[in-house]
């Protein structure tokens, strides 16, 4: 079987050594080269043809995202991870970097008290992206659908970058039917890998605040999960906030869980207002979609819209089984338009949405669903 070919760009000699390590633990991975800035990176893709490239952020001479916008000018496809610090200028920059087409990326160890705890901790986090972005060759499983794997951080990325999904084990569903239902009192999101992209095509899809509110689970860490508000909030017309807990849900406003805490609806005289908790992880995930969609089930009942965007592992499943069997509408991003079909793929193929649909064709799904109370059309039929 053909390895996968990795470039790792960093100016530190000892990240260099560190991924290179981490990553050459796998057998399925073969590092080809390496990179100590943006500059030299660019000579050696043309060199080396890597499958995918793990980019440091800040280096001398060219950075990490003038690196990522020179590889997609010049027509690079390649999945790129970015190797980031957890901090408020590594998530702003991370987040630049996202916005300049990188798939992904993880946060660079901290805290940690040995080499082997560090290569344990980047093998962990680089190489199940690594085989989740990469298409396998035939009959060779993937990772990101595997249920209960490991989620990702998010990336966004434009249509023509994105890693062509594997057709080599088609996952076949089946759409949910059921009368029209009375329209939703409120919108839940889910979603990972691929998430600030999808989720910014959802909201400045829509025109004018929904006359509902709307709460999102974005799998990701502390300081990005803000960063991440903000950054949304300034792309639509609906105010958009990290959750603080406490808070009663608005319509028109949306509601972010914050990193490193589960969020949860409550039931209200008002309707529903926000807690936060720092209970064990689910699906390997805090925030997790499940805890998140299981509550909003405690505190609307079927009212619900419940909405699963790209990601990895099958976090989101459990919680739309509950809002289908509360009478709830679920819908689920499809697999071309996915950056890793994980999430919406475990939905889909568990038969709990009534429609799969391409990302650009959600926010009009929602709007309606919420102005009407109807269904979403089931673009793309039984398959």
């Amino acid at each position: 079987m053909a390895r996968i070919r990795v470039l790792v760009v960093d100016d530190s000699v000892v990240v260099r050594r560190l991924v290179t390590d981490a990553l050459s633990s796998d057998p399925a991975i073969d590092v080809v080269g390496v990179a100590a800035n943006g500059q030299i990176a660019l000579t050696k893709v043309e060199q080396f043809a890597p499958d995918l490239v793990t980019m440091d952020i800040e280096m001398p001479v060219m950075d990490g995202i003038e690196t990522v916008r020179a590889l997609r000018r010049a027509g690079h496809k390649m999945p790129i991870i970015m190797f980031s610090t957890l901090t408020e200028r590594g998530a702003v920059a991370t987040l630049d970097a996202l916005a300049a087409g990188a798939t992904d990326y993880v946060t660079k160890p901290a805290n940690v008290g040995s080499v082997q705890q560090s290569l344990a901790q980047v093998a962990g986090e680089l190489i199940p992206r690594i085989k989740a972005f990469v298409p396998r060759p035939a009959g060779t499983p993937r990772d990101a659908a595997r249920p209960g794997a490991a989620p990702s951080a998010t990336a966004p990325r434009t249509p023509a970058q994105r890693v062509a999904p594997d057709r080599s084990a088609p996952r076949p569903f089946v759409l949910r039917t059921r009368p029209v239902h009375a329209r939703p009192r409120a919108v839940i999101i889910g979603s990972s890998t691929g998430g600030p992209e999808a989720l910014s095509r959802v909201l400045t899809g829509l025109t004018v605040p929904l006359p509902v509110p709307v709460v999102i689970v974005q799998h990701m860490p502390p300081v990005f999960t803000r960063q991440l508000a903000a950054r949304l909030d300034r792309l639509g017309p609906s105010t958009v906030i990290e959750a603080a807990g406490g808070e009663d849900l608005q319509r028109g406003t949306v509601y972010i869980a914050p990193g490193d805490m589960h969020l949860e609806l409550v039931r209200s005289a008002g309707g529903a207002r926000t807690r936060l908790q720092h209970g064990p992880p689910v699906n390997f995930c805090r925030p997790a979609v499940d805890v998140m969609f299981r509550s909003a089930v405690e505190a609307y009942g079927g009212d619900l819209l419940a909405v699963v965007l790209t990601g990895m592992g099958a976090d989101g499943r459990a919680g739309c089984e509950a809002v289908t069997a509360a009478g709830g509408t679920v819908i689920a991003q499809d697999e071309a338009t996915s950056v890793v079909w994980g999430m919406p793929g475990a939905v889909a193929t568990a038969g709990l949405a009534h429609a799969v649909l391409p990302i650009d064709e959600v926010a009009g799904a929602i709007a309606r669903a919420v102005a009407l109370g109807v269904e979403p059309s089931p673009v793309g039929g039984v398959r």
